[in-house]
């Protein structure tokens, strides 16, 4: 097990497997970098060094109670980088994780930045307001912040039910799915997992995916229901500079759990155009 002991004291776990053109991947809330076994294991068959860490709070990591917004964990990913010497990297994120990669690369990737990823992820922003009208009304975090305080145990069983789409019909229900998510929600802190309710659903990243100029691929399931995909990745590709966008007609937020074959085959495509 590797861990990297950050300049504010925070200990972040992160694996870094096989040799070849790197891939870094950023993690969903409130997740770990065990969330992307289907990813790492397709991307090192296919010749590629692929780094995953469990952010801040979450996993493996330390749980720290400070640091839990978009700029730390941004900036903890560029100290990762600096310390494995990573250069010429594809930046992979889902849900918070796609947050955390465009500001990342943004604001600390300093060139090192080849090509990014977004999968279900939560640019521009996801909170309704008098600018972001199609926005999720706060009531729906106010709820997300209530049951993670006082219910997490079994919020956490619940909310797996419309993140992988299992409520949808013909759906077939993977029990072995919902414990892996439960088992990587209950190994992070809760501090981490409460704070970072406003980190994905209020951080603006209108600016960073204006100001991005690599090329960037923007992943969305039609049937998402934790981030809508209109107000998601269809106003995200629309800023980018380099972006493309990919919609899939019904898949859930959990793709790249549920779809990793369609998910890996277009990433790796994109990796390689």
């Amino acid at each position: 097990m590797s861990t990297l002991k950050l300049k504010d004291g925070t200990e972040i776990f992160y694996k870094d497997q096989g040799q070849g053109p790197t891939l870094m991947f950023h993690h969903g809330w409130p997740l770990s970098s065990d969330d992307w076994d289907a990813q790492v294991i397709f991307f090192l068959q296919k010749g590629f060094r692929v780094i995953t860490h469990d952010r801040r709070g979450h996993g493996r990591s330390s749980q720290d109670i400070y640091g839990h917004d978009i700029e730390t964990y941004a900036a903890d990913a560029a100290e990762l980088v600096d310390f494995l010497g990573l250069q010429d990297v594809v930046h992979i994120g889902h849900s918070t994780g796609g947050g955390e990669v465009i500001r990342y690369v943004n604001k600390y990737a300093n060139g090192r930045a080849k090509k990014a990823v977004l999968i279900s992820a939560v640019p521009p922003i996801m909170v309704q307001s008098d600018s972001n009208p199609d926005g999720v009304p706060m009531s729906v975090f106010d709820g997300i912040r209530e049951q993670t305080l006082n219910n997490r145990q079994q919020f956490y069983i619940d909310l797996t039910i419309p993140f992988y789409g299992y409520n949808r019909e013909g759906a077939v229900v993977k029990e072995g799915v919902q414990r892996n998510w439960w088992r990587q929600g209950m190994m992070g802190g809760i501090v981490a997992h409460y704070e970072g309710i406003k980190a994905f659903s209020e951080t603006d990243f209108n600016e960073d995916l204006k100001a991005v100029d690599i090329p960037v691929l923007v992943l969305h399931g039609e049937d998402d229901q934790i981030v809508p995909y209109q107000n998601a990745g269809v106003k995200s590709a629309k800023l980018l500079k380099n972006g493309k966008l990919i919609t899939y007609p019904g898949f859930p937020h959990g793709m790249p759990t549920t779809e990793a074959a369609t998910i890996n085959k277009d990433i790796l495509e994109f990796i390689q155009s």
